[in-house]
C-alpha cells in the first residue's frame, strides 16, 4: 500500500518546503497543496535553475505526477494562469497534470483593495500582510459569501453572487475606508476569461485522492507557511487566514485524519520570519544581519526581508505537539557553517511556555561550538563535521521527535537523509 505523507512548516513559515517536496515527489503518485494562497512562495533550484511556485504544488515539475488543489486554498486566478504561462513557457506540460478543486474559494481584486486599505488604516498597528488579499477572501469564505471556483460554471448564478459581493465591499471600500471601488462589468468580464481558461482543470479533489489511496499510490499533502502563523494555534493576530498545522491537510483537501501515515515537519537550524508579530530568539543587529545575508532570507513572493534568529526548541516541542510530527527535516545547515558559536533557546525565563504576543519572553540559551567550515553540498551524514552532528542531535534530544532529513544547500541534491519516511 502507499504511505500518505503532510509536510508542513514547524515554524514561521519560509523553512524550505518547497525544496522537500520537489526531492520526494520522486517517490509519490500525486501531490496536494491544501491550504493558503499566492502568498506563498515555495523556492525550488533543480540542477542551478531556480523556480518560484506560489499556487502550484511544487511536484508540478515532476513528468506524470498528479497535482492536485484542494478546497483549502483561496484561489486567485490571475496569478494561478500567470503561473501556469511561466511553467509552460519553460515546456512543462501543466494542464496535462493539475486538477482543482470547484470548492477553491475565489480571490477576486476587491479582496487586494480590502488587504491594502486595512493595513493602511491600522498604521502602526499594521498586522504585516502580504497584501495579496488572502485574509479578506477567508473571511468571505467563513461569512458564506465567496465566489467559489465552480460557481463559474453558471454564469447566471455567478452574476448574482458578484452582484451581491460587490454590493458588500463596494460599500466598505466608499464608505469606510474612503478608496476607491469596484465595476461589476469589468470585474465580471475578467474573471470570466480567467475562468473560461482554466476551467477545464475543475475535479471533485476528495474523490481524486480516494481514488489514489484505493489504488495504492502515495501522496504528499503541502502545506504553506508555518506553525506559528496558524489561525488558531499561532501567534495570533499576526497570523495567516487558515490552518496551517497537520489538521489543516485533512479539512483542506478531503483526506481522512486515519489515512495520514507521515508528518514531517520542516525546520530551519535557526528561526526566521516575515511581517509583524513577537519573535523570542530573534537577533538585533550584526549576528541578525548575518544570518539574512548568508541566508538570503527575502521573501520568495514579497522579497521582504526576513527577520532571524537562533534556533526556539521550547517554540519547536509546541510544534511537535499540534502537529504530531513523526519527523523532522532540519533545512539550511550549511547557513551556520561561519559561527564560533550557536545557542539554541532551551526555555523562556520564568517557565513562560506561550508564545501569545502579550507576555514578554527572554529565552534562556545553551550554547555550542560551531563547525567553521563548509557543508554546502555534503550528501552523507558521515562526512559532516562531528560538531555540526552534534547540533543536529542536540536538537532531536531537545524535541524527542527523529531527525529524517537534513539539507546543505538549495539544490535537491544537497540532501541527508537519516531515516526512511515512504
Amino acid at each position: 500500500m502507499g504511505k500518505n505523507i503532510v509536510i508542513l512548516g514547524s515554524q514561521w513559515g519560509d523553512e524550505g518546503k518547497g525544496k522537500i517536496v520537489d526531492l520526494l515527489t520522486e517517490r509519490v503518485q500525486g501531490v496536494v497543496r491544501f491550504q493558503g494562497g499566492h502568498n506563498a512562495g515555495h523556492t525550488l533550484v533543480v540542477d542551478g535553475k531556480k523556480t518560484v511556485l506560489h499556487l502550484l504544488p511544487s511536484g508540478i515539475l515532476h513528468p506524470g505526477v498528479s497535482c492536485m488543489i484542494g478546497n483549502g486554498v483561496v484561489l486567485s486566478l490571475a496569478e494561478l494562469q500567470k503561473e501556469i504561462t511561466l511553467l509552460e513557457d519553460s515546456g512543462v506540460a501543466v494542464r496535462s497534470q493539475l486538477k482543482i478543486s470547484g470548492a477553491c474559494p475565489l480571490l477576486m481584486p476587491y479582496h487586494v483593495a480590502l488587504d491594502l486599505a486595512r493595513e493602511t488604516k491600522r498604521g502602526m498597528r499594521l498586522i504585516g500582510t502580504t497584501g495579496r488579499g488572502i485574509g479578506p477572501a477567508y473571511e468571505d469564505k467563513v461569512a458564506r459569501r465567496s465566489i467559489r471556483f465552480a460557481d463559474l460554471l453558471d454564469v447566471d448564478h455567478f452574476s448574482e453572487l458578484l452582484k451581491e459581493n460587490l454590493e458588500y465591499h463596494n460599500f466598505m471600500l466608499k464608505n469606510y475606508f474612503m478608496t476607491s471601488t469596484f465595476d461589476y462589468a469589468a470585474v465580471y468580464e475578467e474573471t470570466l476569461t480567467l475562468g473560461n481558461n482554466l476551467l477545464s482543470m475543475i475535479a471533485d479533489v476528495p474523490q481524486l485522492i480516494a481514488t489514489h489511496r484505493r489504488r495504492g499510490d502515495s501522496l504528499l499533502f503541502e502545506g504553506a507557511q508555518g506553525t506559528f502563523l496558524d489561525i488558531d494555534h499561532g501567534t495570533y493576530p499576526y497570523v495567516t487566514s487558515s490552518n496551517t498545522t497537520a489538521g489543516g491537510a485533512c479539512t483542506g483537501s478531503g483526506l481522512g485524519p486515519r489515512y495520514i501515515n507521515y508528518i514531517l515537519g520542516i525546520t530551519k537550524a535557526y528561526t526566521t520570519r516575515v511581517g509583524s508579530g513577537p519573535f523570542p530568539t530573534e537577533l538585533i543587529g550584526p549576528l541578525g544581519d548575518a544570518l539574512v545575508e548568508l541566508g538570503q532570507e527575502f521573501g520568495a513572493t514579497t522579497g521582504r526581508r526576513r527577520r532571524c534568529g537562533w534556533f526556539d526548541a521550547v517554540a519547536m516541542r509546541r510544534a511537535s505537539e499540534i502537529n504530531s510530527l513523526s519527523g523532522l527535516c532540519i533545512t539550511k545547515l550549511d547557513v551556520l557553517d561561519t559561527f564560533d558559536t550557536i545557542q539554541i533557546a532551551v526555555a523562556y525565563e520564568e517557565g513562560r511556555q506561550t508564545i501569545d504576543g502579550r507576555t514578554p519572553i527572554k529565552p534562556i540559551y545553551e550554547e555550542m561550538p560551531g563547525w567553521k567550515t563548509s557543508i554546502v553540498g555534503i550528501d552523507s551524514w558521515s562526512k559532516l563535521p562531528e560538531k555540526a552532528k552534534a547540533y543536529v542531535k542536540r536538537i532531536e534530544n531537545l524535541l524527542e521527535v527523529p531527525v529524517a532529513m537534513v539539507s546543505t544547500g538549495p539544490d535537491r541534491r544537497n540532501t541527508i537523509e537519516l531515516a526512511p519516511i515512504f
